[in-house]
Formats: C-alpha cells, sequence, structure tokens
C-alpha cells in the first residue's frame, strides 16, 4: 500500500516548530521512525541540563556537559528544517508525492520557514559554541 502523499510546507512548518519531538520525521517516515523517536529523548535530556544550570548554578558540572546537546538539537533541528524547506519540488514529489502525480509548486511557505530556522539555528549554533568553550 502506497504512502499518502506528504506537503512540503507542512513538512518544513513542523520541523521549525515541533522540530525537538521529532513531529516533522513522524509525519514524514510514520511512528516507527527510530531518528524520529531520538528528538525527544535527546532534547529533553538537554533540557534537563538547562533546568539544572537555573536550578543549580553554573558550578553544575552535569549541566556543562547537557546543556550543549539541547543546543545541537536545536541546530540540527533547524539544519533540517532549512533542508526540508530548500529541497526541489521535484525532487519532493519523487520521495514524498504521489507516483506519477503533477509536481505541485508550494509557493514561498517552505522558505519563509528556512529563513526563520536559518535565524534561529545560527544562535543556537553560536550561543552552544561559546557555553561549550567556556
Amino acid at each position: 500500500m502506497a504512502a499518502a502523499p506528504k506537503s512540503k510546507p507542512v513538512a518544513t512548518w513542523l520541523a521549525l516548530l515541533g522540530g525537538l519531538l521529532g513531529l516533522h520525521r513522524f509525519y514524514l517516515h510514520g511512528w516507527r521512525d527510530a531518528l524520529g523517536w531520538l528528538h525527544p529523548l535527546l532534547s529533553a535530556i538537554g533540557l534537563v541540563g538547562v533546568l539544572r544550570m537555573q536550578n543549580l548554578g553554573q558550578d553544575d558540572h552535569a549541566a556543562w556537559l547537557l546543556i550543549p546537546l539541547f543546543g545541537l538539537m536545536v541546530a540540527v533541528v533547524m539544519l533540517s528544517t532549512i533542508v526540508l524547506g530548500l529541497t526541489p519540488d521535484a525532487r519532493w514529489a519523487e520521495r514524498h508525492g504521489a507516483p506519477g502525480a503533477p509536481v505541485q509548486a508550494t509557493g514561498w511557505a517552505p522558505v519563509l520557514a528556512a529563513i526563520a530556522a536559518l535565524m534561529v539555528g545560527g544562535a543556537a549554533l553560536m550561543g552552544t559554541l561559546a557555553f561549550a568553550g567556556q
């Protein structure tokens, strides 16, 4: 049974807004996607580091290890958003479209999500590198 065609704007915006939970992976590949389940797990572990830093201060060594993981997860998700949003429509139709269906132009929605992801991902990556280098 063939999978239903997937929308590029929906996948891109899911990656931008719910990527830390793996929503874009589940949308594109289904609930059995192992990488999709790693997204919320690694994001939650990194978020524990952020909470430890808030509660215990900067002297907590576990937070030093966990916070960069959260920053890297944000950067990875934003990179995924950029890749999804800037995938050519013809290639998207090959991978996630209905077989034999005409290629649909997606417009500006995925590009705007990719622009937002570039800003958020760049800030997250710079912050992560600065924090990890301390």
